[in-house]
């Protein structure tokens, strides 16, 4: 079943696997993959043997019911196991967005827009990305954020009034582009 409000204003849907739990679909840049895969590497090749020497090495201390060292080694082992599940599974849930299919008739995922705050006459201009590939430092903002819900579906001299944590903005669509 496909859930949305709008062509991309839900970044995901579910897929539905004969009996097997519904599994989250998460649709992701192929740089947004790439920086996923090279950061699970970093965490199996750098960070696991680092913290399995921290292990064996506080169990080369002796009697372990008493030792911090081999706690706080363990307690660290578990988180990072953790961490590399997650990032398992959000690799194994990712779908490449075919930047190819994107247009600049309408904002959606992968444009960057032009807006002019009409309260202060002020122009910003974002890239609108997946969740998890937001920079607000480099002009991309989540897919999931107030103003990018408030964009998505809307053209060149829309004017639209959104919903931010200061109030309601209201803002003019300038420019849509790749």
């Amino acid at each position: 079943m496909y859930e949305s409000s709008g062509m991309y204003s839900e970044f995901f849907f579910y897929i539905n696997l004969g009996g097997i739990p519904m599994t989250k679909v998460s649709y992701i840049t192929k740089e947004g993959l790439e920086k996923l895969k090279e950061n699970l590497e970093h965490l199996i090749n750098v960070e696991r043997p680092v913290i399995s020497k921290l292990i064996a090495e506080a169990r080369d201390k002796g009697d372990l019911t008493e030792n911090a060292e081999y706690e706080a080694a363990k307690e660290a082992q578990g988180m990072l196991e953790m961490k590399i599940v997650k990032l398992q599974d959000a690799i194994a849930r990712a779908r490449i967005i075919d930047g190819s299919r994107i247009d600049t008739e309408r904002i959606q995922v992968l444009n960057k827009v032009k807006i002019r705050n009409m309260q202060n006459n002020m122009t910003m201009e974002y890239t609108i990305v997946p969740d998890n590939e937001a920079d607000l430092k480099q002009g991309k903002i989540a897919v999931s954020t107030p103003i990018a819900k408030g964009l998505i579906g809307k053209k060149v001299g829309d004017r639209v009034e959104i919903k931010v944590p200061s109030g309601i903005m209201p803002f003019e669509i300038v420019e849509i582009s790749l």
